[in-house]
């Protein structure tokens, strides 16, 4: 407990978690801010199935996507160490290598897309409107892909570097540059749902090329040069693509819940699909502005650990959980107290408004209980050990799918319930793993 505290009364400690967090957040926070404003400007269309379709074809995107946010995560630690251990070589080779992984992917991935999304809405059996709009919707935001991917490893990059205004730079004007086009597309040109994906496609690749340019001051800090004849060489890129394996996985087992909620959601109708749509948007908000802090914790601990430091290790790892949990306690009062508020900005649907008002003591209750899991994947990425977080993921899956379908009886309260069980397990998960891996004093040592 002493060490607990001496760690938080760290004043240096505190400053940098802040120089890292607070930019993140701000540029976080402006992601969700693009669904809340798709969400409000096509939640004021006539038709529940417009706000379905932004639903339903965003977390299809999504889920492409997201499968592939290794490309940050799996960066941001080698570009930390590297960072730590003064390698402005081995920082060229991580940024590169991540770039061109994002293009690889993007090209595969936008292959597979189109008979991906034609299998999801059949298992959805969604109404005829809603499955037509949503095709449109999908299809349009896949050009954006490759955008999107090269903004992962570039985010990643900097923020290994512990240089968080260029990636605020990057998500401010991809984000704030979508929530404007939306209203614009929607609105001014009547484009409908169609030009909310418009606006994403044009936002992403806006700024992919700001983070390109923003790369040439970055590297001029870092004295080095590239390897070429390096980057022939499968075993420069075994390690980056071992730990990127892992966290794919991971993030598909995520993905996959995110599907299923979404999934079930449908089944049970538009007017349902659609408030756990307008609910999710808080949850992401909560999950954007905590991962602020994990950033820092990523940048921090990945630092510390490349210059072989446990006390500044401690320090971090103990100032970001702190800030982590007031903030979580913070975000449950706020839906408490304007919940109905928070529903009410995001579509004027009576169907829909009255269905999310039943289920909002969930989103309040989400917050302290999804924390952890948010918190201790930056400490695991920052130590570059995603096989940790793989196995955490894959252990709260296989226990909370049956525990999803023993409830389904109860309807969305079951959904629910099997949510928040799924994200109360990932969180323990991880932390049975820290410890052990605290424990053993195995931080400073290399991944398996």
């Amino acid at each position: 407990m002493s060490s607990i505290h001496d760690a938080w009364r760290h004043r240096p400690t505190h400053h940098k978690v802040w120089a890292l967090a607070l930019p993140m957040i701000l540029s976080n926070l402006s992601i969700p801010l693009v669904a809340l404003v798709d969400s409000a400007v096509v939640g004021h269309l006539p038709h529940a199935h417009q706000l379905g379709a932004v639903a339903v074809g965003g977390m299809l995107y999504t889920l492409l996507a997201g499968i592939l946010g290794f490309l940050r995560m799996g960066t941001t630690g080698f570009a930390a160490q590297a960072a730590g251990r003064g390698d402005g070589s081995a920082l060229r080779q991580v940024l590169l290598q991540g770039l061109l992984l994002a293009l690889g992917l993007a090209l595969l991935l936008g292959a597979l897309a189109l008979p991906f999304s034609g299998f999801a809405l059949g298992l959805m059996n969604p109404s005829s409107a809603l499955d037509s709009l949503t095709r449109e919707f999908f299809h349009t935001r896949l050009f954006g892909l490759p955008g999107a991917l090269a903004n992962y490893a570039l985010v990643g990059w900097f923020l290994g570097n512990q240089n968080a205004r260029a990636p605020l730079a990057i998500l401010l004007t991809t984000n704030l540059l979508n929530a404007a086009l939306s209203l614009w597309f929607v609105l001014g040109l009547d484009w409908g749902v169609v030009g909310a994906a418009r606006a994403a496609v044009l936002a992403e690749w806006s700024g992919a090329l700001l983070g390109l340019w923003l790369t040439r001051s970055a590297l001029r800090r870092h004295p080095g040069r590239l390897d070429w004849p390096a980057l022939r060489r499968w075993s420069n890129w075994r390690p980056l693509l071992a730990v990127n394996r892992d966290i794919f996985i991971r993030s598909l087992a995520l993905q996959g819940v995110f599907f299923l909620l979404t999934v079930q959601g449908a089944r049970l109708g538009d007017a349902t699909v659609a408030a756990n749509a307008l609910l999710l948007n808080g949850l992401l908000i909560t999950a954007y502005a905590l991962d602020g802090l994990a950033h820092a914790m990523e940048a921090l601990c990945g630092h510390a650990i490349g210059a072989g430091d446990r006390l500044a290790l401690r320090r971090a790892v103990t100032v970001t959980g702190l800030w982590a949990l007031l903030g979580s306690l913070a975000f449950t009062a706020l839906f408490l107290l304007g919940g109905r508020l928070f529903i009410d900005l995001q579509s004027d649907i009576a169907a829909v408004r009255m269905v999310a008002y039943v289920y909002l003591p969930y989103l309040a209750v989400l917050p302290p209980v999804a924390m952890a899991s948010y918190l201790l994947d930056g400490l695991f990425i920052g130590a570059t050990r995603a096989r940790e977080m793989r196995d955490a993921m894959l252990i709260a899956v296989a226990l909370a799918l049956p525990l999803g379908w023993w409830l389904q009886g109860l309807g969305n309260h079951g959904l629910w319930l099997a949510f928040l069980c799924f994200m109360l397990i990932r969180g323990l998960s991880l932390g049975g793993l820290a410890w052990r891996l605290s424990r053993d004093d195995a931080w400073f040592s290399r991944s398996p």
